[in-house]
């Protein structure tokens, strides 16, 4: 069960660029952030771009292009060491637009974290750099700066990644379906996943993975589509297991556990409920493309080796 590519850790004194490919950055909450990270010995630097705001569109951190550009110069900058997300909301697969996935090859295999919409990136870091990537808390948000624990996970994961193997909401509520499963951690935010059939960025789990899942905002009724749109697209044929994460904001949480079941429940695999991973407090952070183990029942990942080298 062979993993992807894996960044190495990160040290004091490492630089790591700070942008904005999605929707746009509050400077009081990104100063907050960027002072954390400068407490662990980091170097910040952040994207020229990373408190723009777009001409037309109020909720894009920027016009397109520029956000596009930041994440390229800071992906293909030799003495970066890490990119971090400084948050999400809509605009990454727009991002994806002004970007061609190749050209970031020539990059070497560094630290790149996000969440939520970042996962349209995520797709691409995995599919075309063959690269484990960390589905994580973003820095320029509150949901970072204002939950200690969301603050202490990421910070395990990029200097003491073999103390962050085992993974686990400590809300973690009864499973779905009981059970182990083992397999590559892949997935994110429902919303972003849905999003992407059709599309030349289109990234299936792979053969036997363990998918995340989680969103916010979403009424039951979308949720529904969504799920039901990439069970008929056959994502899910394959699949060893789920790990769902937070449903923040999507009605209430017995109906959305009551979908859930019903949606995926049929395929007969391991789903574990309430992981820790997503728009919640306390945000866990999850290496995506490594194995891991799925123990449903305990409501936990273990993954087989750290996130990071």
């Amino acid at each position: 069960m062979n993993g992807l590519r894996r960044a190495r850790r990160l040290v004091p004194g490492d630089r790591v660029a700070i942008i904005a490919p999605a929707g746009p950055v509050v400077a009081a909450t990104l100063d907050a952030g960027v002072e954390i990270l400068r407490g662990w010995g980091l170097e910040v630097v952040l994207g020229k771009h990373v408190l723009d705001r777009h001409p037309d569109f109020a909720y894009l951190a920027g016009l397109d292009a520029d956000r596009a550009d930041d994440l390229r110069n800071a992906w293909l900058d030799p003495d970066i060491a890490g990119v971090l997300c400084a948050r999400g909301g809509y605009g990454c697969t727009r991002t994806l637009q002004r970007l061609h996935p190749a050209e970031l090859a020539a990059g070497s295999p560094k630290v790149f974290a996000g969440s939520s919409d970042v996962t349209a990136l995520h797709q691409v870091f995995g599919k075309v750099l063959g690269l484990a990537t960390l589905f994580s808390p973003m820095v320029g948000s509150a949901p970072f700066v204002d939950h200690p624990g969301a603050v202490e996970a990421l910070r395990r994961t990029l200097f003491e990644p073999e103390t962050a193997l085992v993974l686990g909401g400590p809300d973690a509520g009864p499973p779905l379906v009981p059970g182990r499963a083992t397999g590559r951690l892949w997935g994110g935010n429902l919303t972003l996943l849905a999003a992407d059939i059709g599309t030349v960025d289109a990234h299936p789990p792979p053969p036997g993975a363990i998918v995340l899942l989680e969103d916010v905002g979403e009424e039951l009724y979308r949720l529904d589509r969504m799920l039901t749109e990439l069970d008929r697209a056959g994502w899910w044929q394959q699949v060893a297991g789920f790990a769902l994460g937070s449903w923040t904001d999507c009605g209430p949480l017995d109906a959305v556990r009551t979908l859930l079941a019903d949606r995926l429940g049929h395929l007969g695999v391991p789903i574990g409920w309430e992981l820790g991973f997503g728009h919640c407090a306390d945000q866990l952070t999850v290496a995506l493309g490594l194995p891991a183990e799925l123990d449903a029942d305990a409501g936990t990942l273990r993954l087989f080796e750290p996130a990071l080298t």
